[in-house]
């Protein structure tokens, strides 16, 4: 879409450096290695910052390749001679995401868009809404961890949220699609460095917080990764957040929306109440109750006064929690019970608790659990269906923390009647230094282990050893359907390997 640069800016603070105003833009780069023959006559370049890498250092160069227009929130001296205008602003990627909004028309006004942002149940949360709101006719897209859905598009993901031309690119796509609505996660990397801005969210969510993503290149501390998940409830219309989790109000301290919250707690306007563990063959479920206050009754549709049971294919209290978020969202939507009721229970997401029927006998599920805090979670939540043997699967990524190897191996062996070793993602380290290194946390706990190091003949063991009323958990590889060796991705997704062991190839 070609645009005069005034009306790319108007929604932003800057000043002109030097150049011209009256440019007709056509095209928005923000990557410097972009061929010059790929440049357009009427390109704008926006200098990110980041961590490692710095588009500043590249404005001279850029302007040599053809742009028209530079966008900086710091001197480029090395440019004063050449004939482009310069555009300052105080931070570009911010600046980013409302000139990318403008270049594709702002999408997200044609668009109901849904944010969920937390530390844990944002990719399962996402699938549940879209598949209770397209059972009442919505057409919905996801953008998130796995993949992004247009229509019957899927796109693999690379980042929880991608960078902001790309998000409104997507959102552009979505309504080109004829979509009416979008459910999106939300991480905090996202929200502080302004990939979601040009926009305001209809709906924003708070699933829960613990301890992530603390260290190099990430959030310097839990005070600031709590302050950044905050910002989606500074750019939404309606807050939902869970009440139950300690910080929801440290997280929304200065919202500018308005807010609700769901849980268990009785001063939560949406409840669950009496759960029941459900435990059928070859499956694990939860059911409960759902009850709203009195002046939230109506807008859920659930009648005044009165509830609904739901059940829920996947086990124990987060999946109420994601089952429950999902309900607080879609009942904005008018969506009646049987739809929500149908779209619960048929609702899967790849890799996360995901049922494999493979006998009648026990219980084998996929898990994307891939650390210890993960790990110790799913594990926990299984052992409360009691079953005869709690079996764990799992390896753990080359090229990556030991700690990590060590916590999972004391989890397993705490909490799993056996654990079988094997790999994962080896990258450039041997897998059996891997192995040896989980044998280590294990051994802290006496837990009983065997290893294995082919994946495959690890699978192939665990359900030729499996015993009636076995659950058997193939942890963290989940959704991914590679396993990379030395550089190489090289094609294994578990279902695969699944169906061939039992067809006996």
């Amino acid at each position: 879409m070609v645009m005069r640069l005034t009306d790319l800016l108007a929604k932003l603070d800057y000043k002109c450096l030097q150049g011209t105003l009256e440019v007709e833009i056509d095209q928005i780069v923000y990557d410097s290695r972009k061929d010059a023959k790929d440049i357009s006559d009427g390109a704008v370049f926006i200098c990110i910052e980041g961590a490692v890498f710095d588009g500043h250092k590249y404005a001279a160069e850029m302007a040599e390749k053809g742009v028209k227009v530079l966008v900086v929130s710091k001197p480029v001296e090395e440019v004063a001679d050449k004939d482009v205008t310069v555009i300052r602003v105080e931070n570009t990627r911010y600046a980013m995401a409302f000139i990318s909004a403008a270049h594709f028309g702002n999408p997200a006004d044609k668009l109901k868009v849904i944010g969920i942002t937390g530390t844990k149940g944002k990719t399962t949360t996402t699938y549940l809404v879209k598949s209770i709101l397209e059972n009442a006719g919505h057409k919905v897209g996801l953008v998130g961890t796995i993949e992004t859905i247009i229509g019957g598009e899927h796109i693999p993901a690379l980042n929880t949220t991608p960078e902001s031309y790309i998000l409104q690119e997507t959102f552009a796509k979505m309504v080109d699609a004829g979509l009416d609505t979008v459910v999106m996660e939300v991480s905090s990397q996202a929200l502080m460095q302004h990939r979601t801005q040009g926009f305001v969210f209809d709906y924003g969510i708070f699933t829960n917080l613990e301890p992530d993503h603390i260290g190099p290149n990430e959030h310097a501390s839990f005070e600031e990764y709590m302050a950044c998940k905050g910002l989606l409830f500074k750019q939404c219309q309606v807050g939902i957040v869970n009440g139950d989790d300690s910080h929801w109000e440290q997280v929304t301290a200065g919202h500018t929306c308005s807010l609700e919250t769901f849980g268990f707690g009785e001063k939560c306007s949406l409840r669950a109440e009496n759960v029941e563990l459900v435990h059928k063959p070859g499956e694990l479920g939860v059911a409960f109750d759902v009850k709203c206050d009195d002046s939230s009754a109506e807008t859920a549709g659930i009648g005044e006064n009165s509830g609904f049971r739901v059940e829920v294919p996947t086990p124990g209290r987060f999946s109420v929690y994601n089952a429950l978020t999902a309900i607080a969202i879609c009942r904005h939507f008018n969506v009646d019970e049987e739809n929500i009721k149908k779209a619960l229970l048929t609702a899967k997401v790849k890799g996360r608790i995901e049922m494999v029927k493979v006998s009648d006998e026990f219980t084998l599920l996929i898990d994307y659990a891939h650390n210890a805090m993960a790990l110790e979670s799913l594990l926990a939540t299984l052992k409360e269906y009691h079953p005869n043997r709690l079996v764990c699967l799992f390896g753990c990524g080359g090229n990556r923390s030991r700690q990590r190897r060590f916590e999972m191996g004391e989890v397993s062996g705490r909490l799993a009647d056996l654990t079988i070793i094997t790999s994962d993602n080896p990258r450039f380290e041997e897998p059996q230094a891997i192995i040896d290194d989980i044998k280590t946390g294990i051994g802290k706990t006496g837990g009983v282990y065997v290893e294995i190091s082919d994946r495959k003949e690890a699978i192939a063991y665990a359900i030729g050893h499996g015993k009636p009323g076995d659950i058997i958990v193939l942890a963290g590889k989940g959704h991914e359907d590679y396993q990379e060796i030395k550089g190489v991705k090289y094609p294994m997704d578990e279902r695969v390997l699944i169906q061939e062991i039992l067809e006996g190839k």
